[in-house]
């Protein structure tokens, strides 16, 4: 398994939901883990805080969020299953984003600052979780890539939005007619 990125179509698809949480569902989710892991690896100014199976190229509606997003030597993600949006309000709020899939881009995404999400976890048990701030960000992001949206897509067309990581771990500006709009690599045919 390997994360996919930009332009793979795959990431541009609806996931499915799961039916049954068996062996084949905890094994995708054991393999999100330690993809997440080895990309932090090989990151080392960046925190792998959630991931969704669509960025191993599997279309099933699973996620996983890091539990601790300050602390990156705790690495262990609580997996939700077919995480449905139940509500998202308060104040829509701008920060940086990136993604696993979207590689060397970030970006300033326009999110509701509260969410409530319905999920289940890996034992089955169904779960409803009020987040805010970063966390309801993280679970937003996610779940987009469930439907086959990247974060990029909200925020297409906003030219200062967009940002790029420089050798020390800084987002500095990118231009974006000349990187951004007519990018296929990160557009794909979307």
């Amino acid at each position: 398994m390997k994360i996919i990125t930009t332009p793979d179509p795959r990431l541009r698809e609806k996931s499915e939901k799961v039916r049954k949480i068996d062996d084949e569902i905890l094994g995708i989710i054991a393999d999100m883990r330690k993809l997440s892991l080895d990309w932090e690896k090989e990151h080392p100014y960046e925190l792998s805080a959630a991931m969704a199976a669509p960025q191993m190229g599997v279309l099933k509606r699973i996620i996983i969020i890091r539990d601790d997003m300050e602390d990156k030597e705790r690495a262990t993600f609580t997996a939700l299953i077919n995480p449905e949006v139940i509500r998202a309000d308060g104040k829509v709020e701008k920060s940086q984003e990136g993604c696993l899939s979207v590689p060397s881009i970030y970006g300033m995404v326009p999110r509701h600052s509260k969410v409530r999400i319905k999920a289940k976890l890996e034992d089955g048990t169904e779960v409803r979780i009020k987040a805010t701030g970063e966390l309801a960000r993280t679970l937003l992001h996610e779940i987009d890539h469930l439907d086959g949206i990247l974060f990029i897509d909200h925020i297409k067309g906003v030219k200062d939005a967009f940002y790029e990581m420089d050798d020390k771990g800084d987002l500095i500006p990118v231009d974006y007619d000349a990187k951004i709009a007519g990018n296929k690599e990160l557009w794909g045919e979307a």
